[in-house]
């Protein structure tokens, strides 16, 4: 008899994935959903890392990069993903049930990693939509905030209802057996909407050049010799924001040579 854990056993998994169970989905908007998954014992990841994520489709894997929204000591997989009608992946993956298979890539990467940061000071996570999930792992991590004096989050979306997790941020976390002394000393959640009237509105990038959002903290403006930044988002969001930063003196840092800044330029769009 298989455990209560075990993925389905009537497909096997192609070299380079395994084949999970889907243990709970939540759709959070007809345009946003996530899920759980179980987790292989061998799959390693650090917070802010991606995995390619997907589904058998005609007996070939069809798969996505997906940051990780869990943690690295979680025991379960979580992710975060739009739904795109015609896209390719997207358009089968938000119909998944608990107890559907669904692949994950053996190997984890990514540039969103507090390695690729110099420590110390304040962490600023700008996010624009599912862009969130990176940092949802990285601030259930305890070492970010062994690095870092503060961490910020800013998230930015549409409408309040693709404000995903924002209960987890603005009160779970804070009340977290073991978590929560270090994520009320240190961390800042700032979700700001677009389109809807809300107490924070603007996309980041309006919000950091008007100074609004340092002021609304009580923050000095954004500087290198006391900030850190990691970008995850659209294109236009990433793209803007580093122009920003770099006007303002910040350097990209990657693997092996860490800087002020990192952007991740994996997103899944479809």
């Amino acid at each position: 008899m298989s455990s209560p854990s075990a993925p389905p056993a009537a497909v096997a998994a192609p070299p380079g994935f395994f084949l999970e169970r889907v243990l709970t989905v939540h759709h959070w908007t007809d345009r946003l959903f996530s899920f759980t998954c179980t987790r292989d014992p061998h799959f390693r990841f650090v917070a802010g890392q991606f995995a390619m994520i997907g589904l058998m489709v005609e007996g070939k894997p069809l798969v996505r990069a997906y940051s990780v929204v869990s943690a690295p000591w979680e025991e379960h997989l979580e992710f975060l993903s739009i739904k795109v009608q015609d896209g390719p992946l997207t358009s089968r993956l938000q119909h998944i049930l608990p107890g559907d298979g669904v692949l994950i890539g053996r190997k984890s990467t990514g540039t969103l990693v507090t390695e690729n940061l110099i420590p110390g000071g304040t962490l600023w996570l700008f996010a624009t939509g599912t862009g969130l999930a990176p940092f949802l792992s990285l601030v259930r991590e305890p070492e970010t905030y062994d690095r870092f004096e503060r961490v910020v989050v800013v998230h930015a979306v549409r409408e309040v209802a693709e404000l995903a997790y924002h209960d987890l941020l603005s009160r779970d976390l804070p009340e977290h057996e073991l978590l929560g002394e270090l994520v009320r000393d240190k961390l800042v959640y700032y979700p700001s909407v677009t389109r809807e009237p809300f107490r924070n509105q603007g996309r980041p990038t309006t919000l950091v050049e008007s100074g609004r959002l340092t002021a609304d903290l009580g923050l000095p403006a954004l500087s290198p010799e006391r900030d850190r930044a990691m970008l995850c988002g659209s294109e236009a969001m990433n793209a803007d924001m580093r122009a920003i930063l770099e006007a303002r003196g910040f350097t990209e840092g990657a693997n092996n040579r860490p800087a002020t800044y990192v952007v991740e330029k994996a997103f899944v769009t479809k």
